[in-house]
């Protein structure tokens, strides 16, 4: 883990600034030799730490002058375009609030299409719920269940989820949510991890926003390593978690693990079906119905950048690498696309869902 402490802000040092600041320098403080200091469960090292800094690695000290000349200093309102992160000390937050309620129906619309009912994860797209409280937890657990990483058991702290679905939710449509949308989403996805703010649970009525923000505490607070001298590093973690001596030649190969996820105590049960009803009148073919529930999110929004349904120049383009090709690509995935556009059809089924969109855009 690293700690950078910018000290000037240029515009236009892209490539520049990433040279300066990938340097490790040894600073003049305290620390110990290579064979003594502590490594942590995945062999990194951790370094002593001196006044809130690491004492081998921090940000390259080295003369910044010859770099000025490809930028200038940022304006006050080109800071603050950028300087939309939420700190763990939740000072930066917006002004606004929202209900699970409203959370849970602006997830419906917005978010499940990727991220399944209730956040239990989608084909291709990770899981925003389930594992039982905090990782240490988890591995303490009977039978070989491996511990899951979603937002109540990994997460330490929320302001990281309000400001991920802030400038980077929808996937469609990024930074379209409003401030109290956003905090409504956020309530709901607590909800459904039980995670309470301030002792309270979060029923439908619950309302969260900045006001009772900093009463939210996430179940694996305490399951990182922090930069601080009065921080003990994770000793409690590493015995679950040992992997012995690394081996580099005639290795064992260890017992495969296997995971099964059950998720229960839902009213009504969870469903997989994402069908929408029949519009009087007007008969839908299976392709068609797979094209609005699982394929419209990219291909009917520009921002995207996936070829657009009905796009006649577009779809010539892609057209170009032959047929075979476009299926290939539509079965194993391509760029943001997950393979068959995370449904469970077989290749001859999406085959035809990816011929209902070439034929629509002819």
């Amino acid at each position: 883990m690293f700690t950078l402490e910018v000290k000037k802000t240029l515009i236009g040092l892209s490539v520049a600034t990433a040279v300066i600041l990938t340097g490790c320098v040894e600073l003049d403080t305290p620390t110990s030799s290579s064979s003594t200091l502590k490594k942590n469960v995945d062999g990194s090292v951790i370094y002593p730490i001196v006044n809130n800094k690491y004492t081998k690695y921090h940000v390259n000290p080295q003369d910044e002058s010859g770099f000025s000349k490809y930028g200038r200093a940022p304006t006050a309102n080109e800071i603050k375009a950028w300087n939309v992160d939420i700190k763990p000390d939740n000072i930066d937050l917006p002004e606004g609030e929202g209900s699970v309620g409203d959370g849970g129906e602006l997830y419906d619309a917005k978010c499940a299409v990727c991220h399944g009912d209730f956040g239990v994860g989608g084909k291709g797209y990770p899981p925003l719920q389930g594992g039982v409280g905090s990782l240490k937890y988890q591995l303490g657990l009977t039978g070989n269940e491996a511990p899951r990483k979603t937002i109540g058991s990994y997460w330490p702290y929320a302001s990281t989820l309000f400001w991920y679905i802030k400038t980077a939710m929808p996937f469609p449509a990024p930074k379209s949510l409003t401030n109290d949308e956003v905090y409504a989403i956020t309530a709901y996805l607590l909800s459904v991890n039980d995670i309470k703010v301030s002792g309270k649970e979060m029923d439908d009525d619950f309302i969260l926003g900045k006001h009772n923000f900093n009463g939210i505490k996430m179940n694996n607070a305490d399951g990182f390593y922090a930069v601080s001298p009065d921080r003990h590093d994770l000793k409690e973690m590493r015995p679950p978690l040992a992997q012995g001596e690394r081996c580099m030649s005639n290795c064992k190969q260890p017992k495969p693990v296997h995971i099964k996820q059950k998720i229960t105590g839902f009213v009504p049960p969870i469903s997989t079906e994402k069908s929408l009803p029949k519009e009087e009148g007007k008969e839908k073919s299976a392709a068609q119905t797979v094209y609005e529930t699982s394929c419209s999110t990219c291909h009917g929004n520009e921002a995207i950048g996936a070829p657009l349904f009905g796009d006649k120049e577009a779809w010539a383009t892609v057209m170009k690498k032959g047929k075979d090709a476009v299926y290939k690509d539509a079965i194993n995935g391509i760029n943001a696309m997950p393979p068959k556009g995370g449904t469970d059809l077989s290749d001859d089924e999406f085959k035809a869902v990816v011929d209902y969109m070439i034929n629509s855009s002819k």
